[in-house]
């Protein structure tokens, strides 16, 4: 390996940590609790972190524009939970975004079920 090669490889990690926004090490951290995984190459490691990112910036893209707080230039949990049952793309997170819900509403189901199934 020449000194560029050295150079170069030491330049496109520090490019490469300029360009994401996410702790790498955090994204490590939850990489590692799988127990399949025993090592992380450093490139999986960003494109995982800069995929991640993405995806993130995707859904939050998704639910400001479909979401209440346009004229405010805000976006709420609830534009998140909305456009996770909405759309197909962002269904499987409708377990992590449910809707929220107020208590006796939530009561108020519990015992019409409870109802349903005494009959």
């Amino acid at each position: 390996m020449s000194g560029n090669d050295v150079v170069e490889k030491v330049d496109a990690n520090t490019l490469n940590s300029k360009n994401i926004s996410l702790p790498m090490s955090r994204v490590k951290l939850i990489m590692k609790s799988s127990p399949d995984v025993s090592s992380i190459n450093q490139d999986a490691l960003f494109l995982t972190t800069k995929a991640t990112e993405l995806f993130v910036q995707h859904l939050a893209q998704c639910s400001f524009k479909k979401g209440s707080g346009r004229e405010k230039k805000t976006l709420a949990y609830s534009d998140l939970a909305n456009v996770a049952e909405e759309m197909e793309t962002f269904q499987f997170l409708t377990d992590i975004l449910p809707k929220k819900i107020l208590a006796r509403d939530y009561l108020r189901s519990l015992e019409e079920r409870g109802e349903d199934g005494d009959d």
